[in-house]
């Protein structure tokens, strides 16, 4: 069975030995404080594993380690996943970027834009134009969450059974056609609004592939990556693997919560937040991408596809923190633009934490994370199995990273 293992020494690699076991350090006291049942973090330089450190409990009550092979629900790390799936059609010819979503999906024709009120005075009015694919891969297409609790499109969205953006017992095609009933929140291309955009993907990548996203996940990402672990449902042996969730609870510790039905094959396959990942798969996954979309030598997609997924896309080089929505007008998104599925660091001086210049990742809603350093030659990931609520571990894990590259 393939598991990441540690290939060379930090200081081979051109990292910082010490602020590594900084590293390692800050980490460990969010375990020993019960704010984090356990963690993997790992970083790798020029393809080869330079750090990985396990510490904690998968399972708290059972008592079991935090192991390299541990899987892990990797909930929105799956959007990059799913724009890769989307970008492998466009390079076939058999999607366009600028394919209408209706022309795929004829359920998203004559949408309507929020126009005003709240409830049954709600006003709307015609969208300017129509939703792109593009539009759904930076998350500009009016789209939104119903746990945000901000707008008047959010409420709808609850009102109609979306809170958890799935109506209960319904499946993808289902449940997008909730969706298309539902008013923007703006015209399409006009604001960034991080929503259920790649649910939405998912339902186009089936209608134009002809099969069900899982099996084109498997054939045409998974399998040729060699990803065997990664998947929308583990099998019977792999149970024993997979990460207990859990919440921060009110006294400041954790306490344990349902997660994604990943002991079965779901009903409903979320291109947002569906899959469970370990991190020998998600390390072949970077990889892949910050080698233009190759890895040993199996080429899922060119290098210029993946030049264009990683860079900006916001109009006018635009920022996640001036032109989102009102509810993502936040420090952490200053200096910040965003690709197809992956936020990208466009000026490292206005950053929460220190980053170089292209760097690109993104997060998962139990704390995990990735991203590439391009200019390094960096890939970083970060597991663990907490949903948050005050909880900010992110800053701090790029700082302490950071310090451990070179000059």
């Amino acid at each position: 069975m393939a598991q990441l293992r540690q290939e060379v020494d930090p200081g081979e690699a051109g990292l910082d030995g010490k602020a590594l076991e900084r590293l390692d350090r800050h980490l460990a006291r969010y375990v020993d404080e019960g704010r984090l049942p356990g963690f993997l973090v790992a970083l790798s330089r020029g393809g080869r594993v330079a750090h990985l450190t396990t510490h904690g409990r998968r399972d708290v009550a059972a008592g079991l380690p935090v192991e390299a092979d541990t899987l892990w629900r990797i909930y929105s790390m799956t959007k990059p996943v799913t724009a890769v799936a989307v970008l492998l059609l466009v390079e076939e010819g058999r999607l366009s970027l600028d394919d209408p979503l209706e022309r795929h999906l004829p359920c998203f024709a004559n949408l309507r834009v929020y126009d005003g009120g709240s409830g049954t005075r709600m006003r709307t009015r015609p969208a300017a134009g129509p939703v792109l694919i593009r539009h759904l891969l930076t998350h500009t297409a009016g789209l939104t969450f119903g746990f945000y609790h901000r707008h008047s499109v959010d409420a709808l969205y609850r009102e109609s059974g979306l809170e958890y953006s799935v109506p209960p017992g319904a499946d993808l095609a289902e449940t997008v056609e909730v969706y298309a009933r539902m008013p923007l929140q703006f015209d399409p291309g006009t604001q960034w609004n991080y929503s259920v955009a790649s649910n939405v993907l998912g339902r186009v990548i089936e209608v134009v592939s002809g099969q069900p996203l899982d099996a084109f996940f498997t054939e045409r990402i998974l399998r040729p990556l060699g990803m065997t672990y990664t998947g929308f449902h583990i099998e019977p042996e792999q149970a024993g693997r997979l990460a207990e969730l859990y919440r921060e609870a009110d006294d400041g510790g954790i306490e344990t919560v349902p997660g994604l039905p990943v002991h079965g094959r779901p009903r409903f396959l979320s291109g947002s937040g569906g899959l469970v990942s370990c991190a020998y798969d998600f390390h072949r996954f970077m990889e892949m991408l910050r080698r233009g979309g190759e890895l040993d030598g199996v080429r899922l997609l060119s290098a210029d596809t993946v030049a264009l997924m990683t860079r900006n896309q916001l109009p006018g080089g635009a920022v996640l923190r001036s032109f989102g929505a009102p509810v993502h007008q936040e420090p952490g998104n200053d200096g910040l633009g965003f690709g197809f599925n992956v936020s990208v660091v466009t000026d490292p001086s206005r950053t929460l934490a220190p980053s170089s210049p292209g760097t690109y990742g993104w997060t998962g809603a139990a704390t995990t994370a990735f991203w590439v350093d391009p200019a390094h030659e960096l890939t970083v990931q970060f597991m663990t199995q907490v949903r948050p609520k005050t909880l900010k571990i992110f800053p701090e894990l790029r700082r302490l990273v950071h310090e451990a590259l070179p000059d």
